[in-house]
């Protein structure tokens, strides 16, 4: 279990650094910065890169979320579920300390909004809470069907990776404008810690709506899609 802990703390910190530092830092000059397109692709890239690095040791979850759908779809142990959010949170808490150091470094530097996600104020294009509770579920859900398909063993081998960061960079292709993304209430917790807005106060949301939309993706998976399970005899399936 250390070592599967010790993978999903470095996949999340990987993620949380990487996908919440290119907003931060890439993003943030006007005539040379990445835009939305190149802070989905970052995000995209972390959970592609991770999967292949360290997914083989701890399934490479890096959300709270996706562990949560995983063990709802009859992937994963209810009793690992715990430690998995602890490693995660932490590790997002890390990552956005070591962002929140460099960043810090620019002569005039002001965190804002620090990658944080948020509704009404606090959404990029002004969405409501239930706009951004809609978009939280319906996107997480999604994440969860394309993990859940991509890890059958009826897939293709070897791709599941490719997949999961695709969707991912999808995700906050469409997004972004509404929560700036969140999909995972880890990634959301770091990063709220050090926002000077009021990001803290609307976390809740970027974790009930993400751990809703979870089971919910590998319920549909489970119970509707998997070509070898049946709502009659789920035991069949993977």
């Amino acid at each position: 279990m250390t070592r599967k802990l010790a993978a999903e703390f470095f996949g999340t910190f990987w993620l949380v650094f990487g996908g919440c530092g290119s907003a931060v830092l890439a993003a943030a000059f006007p005539d040379l910065g990445i835009g939305f397109a190149g802070v989905a692709l970052a995000f995209g890239l972390t959970v592609l890169t991770m999967v292949y690095a360290v997914g083989n040791i701890s399934g490479g979850h890096f959300n709270p979320a996706v562990s949560l759908g995983l063990a709802v779809g009859g992937r994963f142990a209810w009793k690992d579920l715990l430690p998995y959010w602890v490693a995660q949170v932490l590790a997002a808490i890390v990552a956005a300390v070591a962002l929140y150091a460099i960043a810090s470094g620019k002569p005039g530097f002001e965190a804002g909004g620090f990658a944080s996600n948020g509704y009404g104020d606090l959404s990029p294009g002004g969405y409501s809470l239930q706009a951004a509770f809609l978009c939280e579920v319906i996107m997480t859900a999604g994440f969860l069907v394309v993990i859940m398909g991509a890890t059958s063993r009826h897939a293709p081998a070897g791709f599941a990776g490719i997949a999961i960061g695709l969707a991912l960079t999808l995700i906050h292709l469409v997004s972004i404008p509404v929560t700036n993304t969140s999909v995972n209430p880890a990634r959301s917790t770091g990063v709220a810690l050090f926002a000077a807005t009021d990001a803290l106060g609307q976390l809740w949301l970027f974790w009930l709506a993400p751990l809703i939309g979870g089971a919910l993706g590998a319920a549909i998976w489970r119970y509707l899609i998997d070509p070898g399970t049946t709502a009659a005899d789920p035991g069949e399936g993977d």
